[in-house]
């Protein structure tokens, strides 16, 4: 039994890593199936780049707030920062991105661009240069190469998704041919198709977070050394010369019998980086398979087709009386305020949910007892849970829709931020049980590693928040598309990403609230308030919301 515990807590990232495949796969083999029997051909090939793509981002995006605070020893809130102004600019490049592809008419070079360049800034990334701790050029070389990486996704995300909407334009095309009740069946694969697209994002993002802290932890025992969580920055403190509290008798505890603890802390601080490093390689990997996949499986995609703007005589808008026309364009107003009230809310949605990059992943390495599973693991379940519960809610909105008793996408998107609360509703209610302070007094206690909580807490929490995001994400998505004018589609589907972009980039303040707050519990009810606020704000709009999107079919 000994040697099967030493084996477990020496590859317990391994371990999870296999029976987490073990539970996935025969979900992957359902949508799999699901996808080659009812939808079009090219959906499969589509999903499988995207899904390279998305494992490669996952192992970068999984480790990077921690990874700015462990090489250059810089604060959570300056880390949080660069994390959420990177986040932003993943989204709002999607913007010109789209521009780009749709001027030039040729998506597919569009997109073996991104795929190119985002390839590069991994290149970039995965070289262990130090300057010591601190802004320095290599701050700026990283800076650069998140930048590298930013641009090429917005060449390659939306692009991508338009390629897959084209795919089902042209299968809707094909069975209109064979009659209206095909056609209805055509259409309502569209939304299935999409989910599973978006589960393929998600497979890569549940084995994506494994790598770093397996190669990261494989390259510490090459040098003799073990992982962990808190030696990155009280290595950082030593040598700055900055050691504050209780920091200088933690880090005698953990270094036990070294006899040069300078030379420990600057070897120690190189090799920890050095192996999240080379996990960039795989990134870069990733990178190359998802390009091989597209290179090999282009010609059976289609390019999105130009729509050609259409003439009053196109649309009988010359035939309309003057107060037909007050009142389409009353109506176009209605629609578009709907949509902005929307976006308002789901702003609020992202700022709430995207802090798994950043105050649940200091929470994870401050608070939670990572001695055997690193805090970067945690990203994983997320797009676990998605895997399994998007099937089981598909479901349970069907039977719904069968009993006649179908959920409007306004009121789904609502109870999403109802459960977004409930995450950060257990979470208060649980650090106020153990009366957790603040990170900078909890880690100066002492008896601060046996008073950490298990992983199941987080586990918990991103549960609700994966319902949550199932509510929100696909449904909004569909919202936007049933309530925009047909002749801006593409501005309001960008502008959808623009609120999220703008929800990235106020995650910032949430390690400011995670470090400031004098209780932790404090900084999750501010969550829970807006959470709560953004709740009552969609059901207040219910009934307009519905109305519109009522007039809109």
């Amino acid at each position: 039994m000994e040697f099967i515990r030493n084996l477990w807590n020496a590859n317990t990232p391994l371990f999870m890593l296999v029976a987490g495949l073990v539970v996935v796969t025969p979900f992957i083999i359902y949508y799999v199936r699901k996808a080659l029997k009812e939808h079009p051909k090219g959906l499969i090939p589509a999903a499988l780049s995207n899904m390279g793509e998305r494992f490669g981002y996952y192992i970068m995006n999984a480790v990077l707030s921690l990874f700015i605070c462990s090489k250059f020893g810089v604060s959570d809130t300056a880390a949080g920062i660069m994390f959420a102004v990177f986040y932003f600019l993943i989204y709002v490049l999607s913007l010109p991105g789209g521009i780009i592809a749709d001027r030039t008419q040729n998506y597919k070079k569009t997109i073996i661009s991104g795929i190119i360049v985002m390839a590069v800034g991994y290149c970039i990334l995965s070289i262990p240069v130090f300057s010591g701790h601190g802004f320095s050029w290599v701050m700026l070389l990283t800076m650069f190469a998140l930048i590298m990486i930013a641009c090429g996704n917005g060449l390659f995300k939306g692009n991508l998704q338009a390629v897959v909407g084209q795919l089902y334009d042209d299968f809707e095309a094909e069975e209109a041919k064979k009659g209206p009740e095909a056609l209805a069946k055509a259409r309502e694969k569209r939304d299935t198709g999409f989910q599973i697209f978006y589960v393929f994002i998600n497979i890569g993002g549940v084995i994506a977070p494994f790598i770093a802290p397996i190669i990261r932890n494989w390259w510490l025992g090459v040098h003799g050394m073990t992982y962990n969580s808190q030696l990155p920055k009280l290595c950082h403190n030593y040598v700055a010369g900055t050691m504050q509290g209780n920091d200088q008798q933690i880090l005698d505890n953990l270094t036990q019998g070294v006899a040069d603890q300078m030379t420990f802390c600057n070897d120690y601080l190189t090799v920890f980086n050095t192996g999240v490093h080379f996990a960039f390689i795989a990134s870069v990997l990733a990178m190359l398979i998802s390009l091989t996949i597209f290179l090999c499986t282009q010609k059976g995609l289609p390019n999105p087709v130009k729509k050609v703007a259409t003439t009053s005589n196109d649309t009988n808008e010359g035939n309309l009386s003057r107060e037909e026309r007050e009142a389409l364009a009353k109506d176009i107003k209605q629609r578009m305020a709907g949509l902005y009230a929307v976006l308002g809310v789901c702003v609020f949605f992202w700022f709430s949910f995207h802090q798994n990059g950043e105050s649940l992943a200091f929470f994870a390495r401050d608070f939670v007892n990572t001695s055997s599973i690193p805090p970067e693991i945690m990203q994983c379940i997320n797009p676990f849970f998605v895997i399994i519960l998007t099937p089981i809610i598909m479901w349970m909105f069907a039977v719904l829709a069968r009993k006649g008793k179908e959920i409007s996408t306004p009121k789904k998107i609502a109870f999403g931020m109802g459960i977004a609360a409930c995450a950060y509703l257990f979470l208060m209610l649980l650090c106020s049980s153990l009366g957790y302070d603040k990170p900078s007094v909890f880690l100066d206690n002492p008896e601060a590693d046996s008073l950490k909580i298990g992983p199941w807490a987080l586990i918990v929490t991103y549960f609700f928040l994966t319902v949550a995001e199932l509510f929100i994400s696909p449904l909004g998505l569909s919202f936007v598309s049933k309530i925009a004018p047909k002749h801006i589609q593409g501005i309001c589907q960008g502008l959808w990403l623009s609120a999220t972009a703008i929800g990235n980039l106020l995650i910032l303040l949430g390690p400011v609230l995670y470090n400031k707050m004098p209780k932790l519990w404090m900084c999750w009810l501010v969550f829970l308030i807006i959470c709560v606020i953004a709740m009552a704000i969609m059901f207040g709009m219910l009934k307009w919301l519905e109305k519109i999107t009522a007039e809109k079919k």
